[in-house]
């Protein structure tokens, strides 16, 4: 796939860029080594300054860089101004809270002298340069919930991007660089997929983290395996949406459509199989297809636009393939199901909604990457429980529910790294992310995310 920016909701080709060279990235590994050595002794104040600054930098530049990513996949531009300030608060929130997190951990007295010790703690220690392979559908956030953990922690990071956002990944460098960051502390690599696994098994790369599919989390979980390198993956999510008789039908409808449609429907954390207890379902039903079909599709850079293009031509393609097979199988179309009639430039899919799934469709059990949703009517609990669960993903959950007994017994049971209770599922610097099953494993963002690449380091002091 060619390194480019190309404008999806036009189809039109912007700007193209060279890959790096062999010697290109051996410069870039060479001056991570060589700025992880001097930037790992750096006081947690040194880097809250700096990454302070970053902030501040990325606050100033929101308009810009919304566009820019608007441009390169598509997002509404609301949704982008929204997205660059999240990554400030993100920066602002570690710039904080990282030399708290990674404080010493001192065990109990009578535990250090029972383990021999006059005195003992745990020491957190950066591990080093850290390659971050990242997606488009995100393409600042999804880099900064790394970037501001790992610097703050005396890491340095090198990012290799998705092929379709380079301008993106190269502001990024530009920030960390503009914010007074030393060189080599956060450098873009312009690379193809077929370079990361040279990247990654060389010995000055300690670690990696991948946001993206199955498959490339399969592939760089191989090779860090193979060298025994430490990783954190995000993978797809194919999240439920439970309702329950008890829940506030109303809103749970007019939340779930954002739930779906966010990011024009491209997020592994959207909900995207919608589970409805029969005694509510007919009701939600018709609020839920409603909203979604009462969506404005268009540029994306107009302000009254809800969802814009998807970011590929491939992928609106293959979305499109899921509904048809669901259709071939008996499944009805309440709303949506094709391109959008005048709108034929660009990769643009309608809002839709799809019930009747049964478990030999191919969408039941694959992650639905657009704006398209799958009803289900169950039962009981039991039948919610049983569908949320079935499918290969764990990423998060959502559950609409105002009986105690219906919420514990979703925490209890759930297969999913989040369960959020009337709400929809979001991300926040202070909480941990990640999921279970094929939607990968390690934490992102809290105290979990900031120790995912530090070395827990137990200090043994005996009497002197």
């Amino acid at each position: 796939m060619p390194i480019a920016t190309v404008n999806p909701a036009t189809g039109e080709t912007l700007r193209t860029f060279e890959e790096l060279t062999p010697d290109g990235i051996e410069r870039c590994l060479a001056a991570a080594d060589a700025a992880f050595r001097r930037y790992r002794t750096t006081t947690f104040a040194d880097r809250a300054r700096l990454l302070e600054r970053a902030a501040d930098l990325l606050e100033a530049d929101q308009e810009d860089i919304a566009r820019t990513m608007t441009t390169e996949m598509g997002k509404p531009l609301t949704a982008a101004r929204a997205e660059a300030a999240k990554c400030v608060k993100a920066m602002r929130w570690y710039a904080a809270n990282a030399e708290r997190l990674l404080a010493d951990e001192r065990p109990p007295e009578a535990e250090v002298r029972d383990a021999g010790a006059a005195h003992a703690r745990v020491h957190y220690r950066p591990l080093g340069p850290v390659l971050a392979v990242m997606p488009w559908n995100f393409p600042l956030w999804q880099v900064i919930r790394f970037a501001a953990p790992a610097l703050m922690a005396g890491n340095v990071g090198l990012l290799k991007h998705a092929s379709n956002v380079p301008q993106t990944a190269l502001y990024l460098e530009d920030l960390f660089r503009r914010a007074g960051y030393p060189d080599g502390c956060f450098q873009t690599l312009l690379v193809g997929s077929r370079a990361v696994e040279g990247i990654l098994r060389d010995r000055r790369v300690a670690a990696a983290t991948l946001t993206g599919s199955e498959p490339a989390g399969r592939s760089v979980a191989s090779i860090a395996g193979d060298e025994v390198k430490k990783t954190v993956l995000e993978l797809g999510g194919s999240d439920p949406y439970v309702v329950m008789p008890s829940a506030d039908v109303d809103k749970a409808a007019q939340v779930a459509v954002t739930a779906r449609a966010q990011n024009n429907g491209q997020s592994c954390i959207a909900a995207k199989r919608f589970i409805v207890h029969t005694d509510v379902y007919d009701a939600f039903e018709k609020r839920f297809t409603a909203g979604m079909a009462a969506l404005t599709v268009g540029d994306p850079m107009d302000e009254s636009t809800d969802v814009g293009p998807l970011a590929s031509e491939a992928g609106r393609d293959g979305l499109q393939e899921l509904v048809d097979d669901a259709v071939r199988g008996g499944a009805k179309v309440l709303c949506g199901g094709r391109r959008p009639e005048g709108l034929d430039r660009g990769w643009f899919y309608e809002p839709t909604v799809l019930t009747g799934i049964t478990p030999d469709m191919r969408i039941h059990q694959e992650e639905t990457f657009g704006p398209v949703a799958t009803l289900y009517r169950v039962a009981d609990i039991d039948e919610a429980v049983k569908v949320a669960n079935d499918t290969y993903f764990g990423l998060s959950s959502n559950v609409w529910t105002r009986d105690d007994e219906d919420v514990q017994r979703f925490v209890r049971d759930l297969e999913a790294g989040g369960v959020y209770v009337n709400g929809m599922t979001a991300s926040h610097p202070a909480l941990p992310f990640g999921g279970v099953k094929r939607s990968g494993y390690g934490r992102e963002l809290s105290g979990h995310g900031i120790k995912e690449f530090c070395n827990a380091t137990t200090v043994w002091q005996a009497t002197s």
